[in-house]
């Protein structure tokens, strides 16, 4: 346990500080190490970054797969301070180099306790409450993220630094999720696009993977809670400066600016 925590002070320190991250001194072994001081590094965050208010879910598509080099999903915490509405400002300084994804979120309208597992999709998504389009940010916070390893970059939290969310979308008024195409916009320029169909086939199936993977470790989802389901596109990297915009087609538009 005691590297456990070594390695969640040493994250913990380099996120406070807004420095790239080199090699630690401990490294977890192995990825479900890595999610054992993914914990450990949430309750050394709680008091910057408030309470935990949901999760990332990370390399659910084909796309993000192959650019990152993991063939399968990882999660990753979200709190409160990091979550934003559609239209705001963020300083591109407040990360070591600040990055995009175009995502559907979630919000649960009830629990998805560890008991009730294991889920399906279709389990999943009846208890889901409403849609937000949404923005994740995301930072390389490593002198090589390349170099860091499955078990390290879980660690961290999976690249997470919030997201933003567009206008709320009622279940009872959603599209089909599959068939949802997402454009990525930056400085009023398409540069990529996605569908849902990307996200495991459909994001309730990734939203099943997190529930199942948090009830391995005995812990469920609650009502209230956000998740992020995954990137339609891949990674887009930012300059201070840019403005980006994500259209979602029957789910809203969402934009963001780093100044």
């Amino acid at each position: 346990m005691d590297n456990i925590l070594k390695a969640a002070k040493a994250i913990a320190l380099a996120r406070r500080n807004h420095a790239p991250l080199a090699a630690l001194d401990h490294p977890p072994a192995d990825e479900a190490e890595g999610y054992e001081v993914q914990r450990a590094l949430h309750d050394l965050l709680l008091p910057h970054v408030g309470p935990l208010v949901g999760y990332k879910i990370g390399c659910t598509s084909q796309v993000m797969q192959d650019y990152i080099g993991i063939p399968h999903p990882c999660g990753g915490g979200v709190f409160q301070k990091g979550v934003h509405d559609s239209g705001v400002k963020l300083a591109a300084s407040n990360y070591v180099r600040v990055g995009v994804e175009c995502e559907i979120a979630v919000r649960l309208k009830r629990d998805l306790a560890a008991g009730e597992a294991p889920f399906t999709a279709e389990w999943v998504g009846e208890a889901v409450e409403s849609y937000h389009p949404a923005i994740e940010i995301v930072d390389d916070r490593y002198v090589k993220w390349e170099t860091m390893g499955a078990p390290t970059l879980i660690a961290d939290d999976f690249f997470a630094a919030g997201c933003v969310l567009g206008e709320v979308v009622p279940r009872s008024s959603v599209p089909d999720l599959k068939s949802v195409k997402g454009r990525a916009i930056v400085n009023g320029e398409e540069v990529s696009h996605g569908t849902g169909a990307d996200v495991l086939g459909h994001p309730h199936n990734a939203l099943a993977w997190l529930a199942n993977h948090l009830a391995a470790e005995g812990k469920g989802l609650h009502a209230g809670q956000l998740v992020l389901t995954g990137s339609l596109v891949k990674t887009l990297w930012l300059n201070a400066g840019d403005k980006v915009r994500m259209e979602l087609d029957g789910l809203g538009t969402v934009e963001a600016e780093f100044t």
